[in-house]
């Protein structure tokens, strides 16, 4: 039987992306996305309900989230879900489900100042707070690129006893 892996989120970071290279080279990121969903409960109710999933981005695009967007930033993610699972160092069994993003758009925010540069009527970087230089252009807002993972990373947070996810 034939599968699909497929992830489309649209969500505000709930942490700064935090970049580190792994030993050949390559950029990665890790951040928080909350995404919230409206729904009508039994009783007619609007419930608002909030999903907080980690994100991993890889290469240029890892780069990319780190130098322009920041806590509470909006972004869509295209990509897929990967399961990692470890034991810590005192045995104790973990897992954590995560979406390794292939494709990510930087979306502008309510009252911001964006439609700058190459990005259209989107929105200027997605986020504040980090300054970039005055004569540097603006990049696109779309950054796709196939995630490499390589064998030699070891999960979050770059082996497994340091990520615990609680």
């Amino acid at each position: 039987m034939a599968s699909y892996n497929r992830v489309v989120l649209l969500g505000n970071l709930t942490r700064d992306p935090e970049l580190r290279y792994i030993p050949s080279g390559t950029a990665v990121s890790e951040f928080g996305l909350a995404v919230n969903d409206r729904r009508k409960s039994a009783s007619g109710e609007w419930v608002e309900e909030t999903t907080f999933v980690d994100i991993t981005l890889w290469g240029r695009t890892a780069e990319v989230a780190s130098e322009y967007l920041t806590k509470g930033a909006p972004v869509l993610i295209e990509g897929r879900l990967k399961f990692d699972s470890w034991e810590t160092t005192d045995g104790q069994k973990r897992s954590k489900l995560r979406v390794v993003g292939e494709k990510m758009q930087m979306l502008g925010r309510v009252g911001e100042g964006g439609g700058a540069g190459g990005g259209g009527g989107a929105g200027g970087g997605g986020g504040g707070g980090k300054s970039r230089p005055p004569a540097r252009q603006q990049p696109s807002n779309d950054y796709s690129q196939p995630s490499p993972e390589p064998d030699q990373y070891d999960g979050p947070g770059g082996s497994p006893e340091d990520d615990i996810p609680f």
